[in-house]
This record gives structure tokens, sequence and C-alpha cells, in this order.
């Protein structure tokens, strides 16, 4: 394959980006010696490996989130934000006619905060959930993470299940449901389920491409040939299978990031919504279809480059929202994107923080309080940052189709508008 040098942005190439690696990174001797054997990998293969190779991957190795890890996310900064998604969980539920059975399906846990504080809100709306058959289920490639979820959600009242089984851990909640782990979403049964993926679209491996005056090429990982303990980016002189077919004829930008796992894996929850009702709440750094070039690392809470220390440090794009709703077909009603600050003020963040502020009378508390609510709303901090986007069966607004949207109000919490297709 024929390539030519790629100067790209902070985050991808230009001089600062092409790093030396650790030299005791397994994953760089590992991908060295790929390159050198095949040639130069695409950055969806370079992700891959970086994050989820079996032995030294990112994800499978390292403890990453909180305040002594490489990043935090919103339900670690404050219960309200698991409150009030439990809260939508619960109100979709009802709206979709009170199944007899609810799965809870949470794609890539973390540390199981989110999955916490929603079944929090579960047990206190006891009245509400009846007599409902309600079971946990969790998509976890780490055996590390899934640990942790464990001892969060259960005391560590779980059963590690030997062989290939499609559930590899399984146990009780501390709120008395039945949890269990799975690697694939295929795994899960099939059923009503409410899925929700909160910065987990972001981190699965995307393709980047660049459009040059021969066409569309794609963006790969090489070797620096003037110095072999280095990685650099490189454009292919001629069309792959990836540029081929992953770029929408309608596409106008410069440089796009296409994530067709991404696509594959909202088609499968639309399949599963449109033939088994529930919904799915997509939660994540986000646009819908303006941005361009949005590859980027962080270690230690900072921006890391990209092509340094691969295993060592995440990897994040932003999603496509745009694309993910294309990938849906007809199967299923989108609603979104909305930023994070509408989607919380919609669902009563400022009620919600009124109320714990009143039955807080230490300072430091209430500050801490206040400080979390700034971080998630703030346009500035994660307000804007983030967005909610998320798929309905269609026969769950039927009664609405037809109707000008100025009409009624719309009966999905947390969404002010709402996108029929």
């Amino acid at each position: 394959m024929c390539l030519v040098y790629c100067g790209l942005p902070l985050t991808s190439c230009s001089n600062s980006s092409i790093q030396r690696l650790e030299s005791n990174s397994s994953i760089h001797k590992h991908l060295i010696s790929k390159i050198t054997a095949t040639g130069p990998i695409s950055v969806a293969e370079y992700m891959r490996e970086a994050l989820t190779n079996p032995v030294a991957g990112y994800y499978v190795k390292n403890d990453m989130l909180g305040a002594g890890g490489d990043f935090i996310t919103s339900p670690e900064i404050s219960q309200i934000f698991g409150e009030l998604l439990g809260v939508w969980c619960v109100s979709e539920w009802m709206a979709a006619g009170k199944s007899n059975t609810f799965q809870l399906v949470e794609l890539g846990p973390g540390r199981g905060s989110l999955a916490s504080d929603i079944l929090r809100v579960f047990s206190q709306l006891k009245t509400v959930l009846g007599e409902t058959d309600i079971s946990v289920h969790l998509v976890e490639v780490s055996p590390k993470l899934s640990q942790f979820q464990a001892e969060c959600l259960t005391g560590d009242n779980t059963q590690p299940n030997d062989g290939d089984q499609p559930v590899y851990r399984s146990g009780t909640t501390r709120t008395g449901l039945p949890i269990s782990w799975y690697r694939r979403i295929e795994d899960i049964p099939r059923g009503f389920s409410v899925f929700l993926a909160h910065e987990f679209f972001d981190a699965i491996p995307i393709h980047k491409f660049q459009r040059t005056e021969k066409g569309w090429r794609e963006v790969m990982v090489d070797i620096d040939p003037e110095s072999p303990g280095k990685l650099r980016f490189v454009v292919s002189h001629s069309p792959t299978l990836a540029s081929s077919i992953l770029i929408q004829k309608d596409e106008n930008r410069q440089h796009v990031e296409v994530c067709p796992e991404g696509g594959v894996i909202v088609q499968k929850l639309a399949n599963r919504i449109a033939e088994d009702g529930g919904a799915a709440l997509i939660v994540d750094y986000g646009h819908d279809g303006t941005k361009t070039d949005t590859f980027r690392g962080f270690k230690g809470h900072q921006l890391h480059n990209v092509l340094e220390a691969p295993g060592m440090a995440d990897l994040t794009a932003d999603v496509d929202i745009s694309y993910l709703r294309k990938m849906t077909g007809n199967e299923v009603t989108c609603l979104g994107p909305i930023t994070q600050r509408s989607f919380l003020k919609n669902m009563g963040i400022d009620s919600r923080l009124q109320v714990l502020l009143r039955n807080c009378h230490d300072p430091s508390t209430r500050a801490q309080l206040i400080h979390s609510y700034d971080m998630l709303i703030n346009p500035e901090k994660m307000g804007h940052r983030f967005q909610f986007f998320s798929l309905l069966n269609r026969g769950r607004l039927a009664q609405y189709r037809g109707m000008q949207k100025n009409t009624a109000p719309l009966p999905v919490a947390g969404f002010a508008e709402l996108d029929m297709q």
C-alpha cells in the first residue's frame, strides 16, 4: 500500500504528536511487530489493540475512573445524575405500558456508580413498580471493572461462571435484584429492556478519513521510517475498503470519523426495542454530524497524545449522533440530541438540588452539592459537552403521529423536542 504523511491537528498528526512510546509497553512492541509484518493499520485497529487487547489493553488492566484515574464521569460527580436517569427509566417503563418484566441494561457500566444510583431510585419507587420482575444486565469486557461493579452493586455477592458461558458473572444486588454480566449485547435475554450507554460509544474504535484531490483516503498508523521506535499517521495513497464503503455520499466535511462498530451496536439496540419494547438512552461526548477531528487521549485527567504509550491512556472520539440515527433505519423513533444541561433541567435537577440542600446542614457538603451541580449543567463544563440521544419503540408515540409538535406537550421525560422519523 502506498502511503503519504498525514498532517493533522494536535490530537492527531503533527510534530508534537509523533512521540516516543514507552519502551516497556507490550502493546507498543506488539503494534510495531504487527505493522512491520503486515503494513500500516487503521486507526480503528490501533484503538482496539490499545483499549481492549486481552493481555495489556487499557480497559483490561487499568482502573481508569475517579480522582486517581484518567477521567471522571457524571455519576462519579453527583448522585443526582444517576437518580434522574433512574426516574427516566421508570417513566419510560410506565409510558410504554408497565410491562410485567423490566430489564435494566447498561453498556460499559464503569465502577457501577450509575447503576447503583438508579437501583436506589427503583427501591424508592417500589409502590410504582409493584410486582414487576426487574433484573439487571451489565455488558462489560473488562475483568477489573466487573470486579468493581460487583463490589459496588452486590457487596461482592456474585459467582463467576467458568468456561465460555454467555453470563460470566451473576449474583444479587444489594436491593435484592438478580444481576448478570455479559461480554456481548446479543447474549442478553430478550424482553422489555431499557438500555443505558453512558460514555460507552466514545470508546468504540473509529476509522478516520481525509478528503484529498484524488478522493477520500483513510488515515492509517505507521512506523516512522526515521525512528523505528515512533509511530506516525499517514494517509493511504489509494482507497481502502473502509474509505470506499463508510463515507456518506452527501458528506461535505474535509475530515471524517466513522464508527462502524457503533453503528452495528445501535442497530442491535433498535432491533431489540422494535421487537421487544423498551428504550435506549445514549449519553456521550457527541455532535450531530458537524465535527471533524475529535480523536484524543486522556491520562491523569489531562489530554494525552494518542500515539504515545498505547494501552496506558484512554482513547476517545466524539460520537457522531447523525450517523447513529441513520443506522437505526426506520425501526425506532429517535429523540435528540439535546444537551446534558437541557435534559437534566427538563428532568428537574434544580428541584432535586434544592431538596438535598434543605436536608443538608454541613457547609462543606452543601458546597460540594453546588459544585457538582455546576459541573453537570454549566455550558462551559459538562452542560453542553455531553449530548443525550434516545431510541424508542415506534408504538410508544403512536397516538401522537400526525399531531403538530406545538399542539401538545411531548410525552417523553427529559426531551424538549422530538424528531419523529
